[in-house]
């Protein structure tokens, strides 16, 4: 007997069975073991699974600085609401915050992901990081700026040809290039806000919804912001282009609900990320986060990872025109 299945006993009081047949396992030491429908996890972070034989087998843990918590939750998460195998995700401006966040949320749960920004050598970094924490290759890179249209049909037409048909889209590509008075942005600064937080958006939409159709599923999300439920007198643009994005959503929802695909905005609050650092890095920010927002902190990139997998899976196939506000209570709306 095997000291794994001698220490289960030990604790059990029996030997460890997988229908109906004795655990076979081959040399790590289990020391608990939580059950789970085909499916052990050892304290050693040691994935156990049925064979084709109806045996139960160790798999080798994953090796690695922080990795062993990383294997032990995701035994833990298959569960087929949220199972996102076989799956195929888009993402603009996803080589570094809350975009890079949510591309690893869906490749955690099984997704393949194109991950795309302007910086080439940040989305490989970002795919590389992702695919050592999955174990697997399931992210991958490519330049895009999402305020030109040729570029993201390329995108779209590179993520196909690699990876197959686009289940999932994910737009998060965003700019503000304006800070000050409505009366003194420049044209040229408010046509860049509205192309590339907005009209890009809707370049994205049509080139991947008639695939959605024809599959019967599909499931979008646009990143818009708290800063779209109200107004600002320095984000001024911004605010609006955000406003739009939520319209966007409904309007694509209503018309494409009927075909299966689903559309919704994700409005974040006040978050730790490079793009939102002159608003956050600083101590009167850290003082409203302290005593206004209910959970008493900022957001952090991580925080997007559920939702975005909430959002491409089946768990969420009822809700679409939505947006979600992801912002520790600071705007609470009836």
């Amino acid at each position: 007997m095997s000291d794994s299945v001698a220490c289960f006993e030990a604790t059990h009081g029996t030997a460890p069975k997988c229908a109906g047949k004795d655990f076979v396992n081959p040399g790590s030491k289990l020391l608990a073991v939580e059950f789970m429908p085909s499916v052990a996890i050892c304290s050693t972070f040691v994935t156990c699974a049925c064979g084709p034989d109806g045996l139960m087998r160790s798999r080798p843990p994953v090796q690695g600085p922080g990795r062993f918590n990383t294997h032990r939750r995701q035994a833990m998460i298959q569960t087929e609401m949220f199972d996102l195998t076989g799956k195929v995700a888009l993402l603009t401006g996803a080589s570094k915050g809350m975009g890079k966040a949510m591309a690893t949320g869906l490749a955690e749960h099984g997704a393949k992901v194109m991950i795309s920004s302007r910086k080439l050598d940040q989305c490989e970094a970002a795919a590389r990081e992702i695919n050592d924490r999955c174990g697997a290759e399931r992210a991958f890179a490519m330049a895009c700026n999402a305020g030109y249209k040729e570029q993201l049909q390329e995108l779209v037409n590179a993520t196909k040809e690699k990876l197959g048909t686009i289940d999932i889209v994910v737009g998060n590509a965003g700019i503000n290039p304006f800070y000050g008075s409505m009366m003194k942005i420049p044209d040229d600064a408010y046509d860049k806000i509205m192309s590339t937080n907005v009209k890009s958006n809707l370049w994205l939409a049509q080139m991947v919804i008639p695939d959605m159709i024809a599959k019967g599923k599909g499931s979008i999300m646009f990143t818009s912001s708290v800063g779209a439920h109200g107004a600002s007198t320095t984000l001024g643009a911004y605010a609006i282009s955000k406003v739009a994005v939520i319209g966007l959503a409904r309007n694509l929802a209503a018309e494409f609900g009927p075909q299966g695909v689903r559309v919704n905005a994700i409005c974040p609050g006040l978050i730790r990320t490079d793009f939102a650092e002159a608003l956050w890095n600083n101590p009167e920010a850290e003082k409203r986060a302290a005593t206004q927002i209910p959970l008493r902190r900022l957001g952090e990139a991580d925080d997007f990872k559920g939702i975005a997998v909430f959002l491409g899976s089946d768990a969420s196939r009822y809700i679409t025109g939505q947006a979600l506000t992801v912002c520790g209570g600071s705007h609470m709306r009836a």
